[in-house]
């Protein structure tokens, strides 16, 4: 009796509002390893797509970012959790989606797991370094606190399908964004696996909503988007990025602009993209006086 057995392969679909469509077009394209073997079929988001996600990420901004930033650390440390519980899995797509040995790409997903955790610690923390109490003239209290720009379009890095994808997706949603992510073009399967995850975690739907296809054709539609707060170049050309930066000056995005090229992912992060899609919203409130002497609180 043989026991040989069919193959099952994987069907991969994006990830918007916490759950798995299709493209809108129904177009897919193929998805090979660094050596020209095919490995699945990936979804072609169209720019439907692309509002879809747009919308789904507007809904889940209010309770994201009204969330304490204690209880979104918890969220972010319990998707780091589902990711180590899936590191095979990981191990394997970013070894064929990068060439990589396997005991490269193991830590390359050591390395992102504890990117992911080191964001999830910097929650409840950052309002302490980026924001406070100003000396000001006159009997006023003077506050300054960071609040999250809104909705935020990320271009995932190309040459780094995981590792340099969770460098740009966590610190957004640790900081009360939300996103609509664009995954490599040649390299989806990490992201697209990444959905499957946080759908399985405590993230609310619609706090990340990941797209695959052709970045420029997907960018487009979203640097132009009246509703879209921010965009994070990181994963454009020079010349798709002057493009998108002059589409997202529309309406006044934030920009990041895109990284030296041949950046160093594993490299210290530092807490500049946290505060990229981050506000600053001073306060002034009067002391008021207490007695004739004057004196003040």
């Amino acid at each position: 009796m043989s026991d040989g057995r069919l193959s099952v392969f994987k069907t991969y679909k994006l990830y918007v509002g916490g759950k798995f469509p299709r493209s809108e077009s129904g177009r897919v394209y193929e998805v090979t390893d660094s050596k020209g073997r095919w490995l699945a079929n990936a979804p072609q988001s169209s720019r439907k797509d692309a509002r879809d996600a747009v919308v789904a990420a507007r809904k889940a901004f209010g309770g994201w970012s009204g969330a304490t930033a204690y209880n979104r650390g918890q969220v972010l440390y319990r998707v780091a959790e589902m990711l180590e519980g899936r590191r095979e899995q990981f191990v394997r797509e970013v070894a064929e989606a990068e060439g990589l040995s396997k005991s490269k790409a193991a830590a390359v997903v050591d390395a992102a797991v504890d990117r992911w955790v080191w964001y999830a610690g910097w929650t409840d923390k950052i309002a302490q370094v980026t924001g406070g109490a100003n000396p000001v003239a006159g009997p006023f209290f003077n506050l300054s606190t960071p609040e999250p720009t809104g909705v935020v379009a990320v271009l995932a890095p190309q040459e780094s399908s995981f590792l340099g994808l969770v460098s740009v997706v966590a610190p957004v949603i640790a900081a009360g964004n939300t996103a609509v992510v664009i995954a490599s073009a040649d390299a989806p399967l990490p992201a697209l696996s990444l959905g499957e995850v946080l759908a399985t975690s405590d993230l609310p739907g619609g706090v990340v909503n990941i797209l695959s296809g052709k970045t420029a054709e997907i960018a487009a539609p979203l640097a132009s988007h009246q509703d879209v707060n921010g965009i994070d170049l990181t994963g454009a050309d020079a010349e798709l990025a002057k493009e998108l930066e002059i589409a997202a000056a529309d309406n006044l995005k934030r920009v990041s602009r895109p990284p030296v090229p041949g950046a160093d992912w594993s490299a210290d992060p530092g807490t500049h993209r946290l505060t990229a899609f981050l506000e600053i919203k001073t306060v002034w409130h009067p002391t008021g006086a207490l007695g004739v002497s004057g004196s003040s609180y």
